[in-house]
């Protein structure tokens, strides 16, 4: 199974460097099902592996003048904040069992993984139907209710282990006026704050951590990113988005039957 893992692990940079985003959605279940790591833990994983990805993105991004750094940081302030109190004050206060339907266990893991399954039924659905973008990207900033959707996906990563990549863009769109290709590289630099700051956090915590497994995935996902970029070039990223949002909805169904269904 860890060769299938190390082979999903080049998607999780593909997503990543085609569209800004959907490769962090798919850490966490790649990390559980295929290497066999604890699901809280995978979160910590997940937000060095989605960290550092992103963070080799939005250099080439900024390279070639995709990057807005000021709505990115406006954005990623708040964020950090309510990451870290997630990850630092309110996780860790979760009991490991949380309640009992009937004789089954209703377990922290168990949470996580349904949660996370419905995040990505919910980021598939954005995916699948077709995106209305604002080419002209007319219209004021909105500083404020930019960093209060900051603040709330901070709290999406911090529990979840996810960059937030299908929450970023939209609010990037909409609130930061930004066109669909600077969108996707701040972005990815937002990704790259809010989750490196947040493995940071755990590391402070020792969470365990194998660092042979993480640099691995990490390395074989950044590849993926350089392979992302280039096909991004010849591929069109609103073709290809509801092809990967099928993807996602297939694996969150598949998370939801597998976690409340399969014993």
């Amino acid at each position: 199974m860890e060769y299938f893992g190390y082979l999903a692990s080049i998607i999780i940079g593909i997503a990543l460097g085609l569209i800004g985003g959907g490769g962090s959605i798919l850490t966490v279940p790649i990390l559980v099902y295929l290497f066999k790591v604890n699901p809280e833990n995978a979160t910590s994983y997940s937000l060095f592996i989605v960290g550092i990805t992103a963070l080799a993105g939005a250099y080439r991004h900024y390279l070639i003048g995709n990057l807005k750094v000021r709505a990115g940081l406006v954005f990623a302030l708040p964020s950090i904040l309510s990451l870290l109190v997630v990850r630092k004050i309110v996780l860790p206060t979760i009991p490991s069992s949380l309640f009992f339907v009937g004789n089954s266990e209703i377990t922290k893991n168990l949470l996580i993984m349904v949660v996370f399954a419905v995040l990505m039924v919910a980021a598939s659905t954005a995916m699948i139907r077709p995106s209305k973008t604002n080419k002209a990207a007319t219209g004021k900033t909105s500083p404020s209710r930019l960093a209060l959707v900051g603040l709330l996906v901070g709290i999406v990563t911090g529990f979840l282990g996810a960059g937030g990549g299908f929450l970023i863009i939209p609010a990037l769109l909409f609130f930061a006026n930004l066109p669909m290709k600077q969108a996707v590289g701040t972005s990815l630099l937002i990704i790259a704050i809010n989750s490196l700051i947040g493995f940071g956090g755990d590391m402070m915590a020792n969470t365990p951590i194998n660092f042979v497994l993480l640099f691995t995935v990490a390395g074989i996902a950044i590849l993926g990113m350089f392979i992302g970029t280039a096909l991004s070039k010849k591929i069109d990223g609103a073709t290809l988005k509801p092809l990967f949002g099928w993807f996602v909805l297939i694996m969150g169904c598949y998370i939801i039957v597998k976690e409340l269904f399969i014993p």
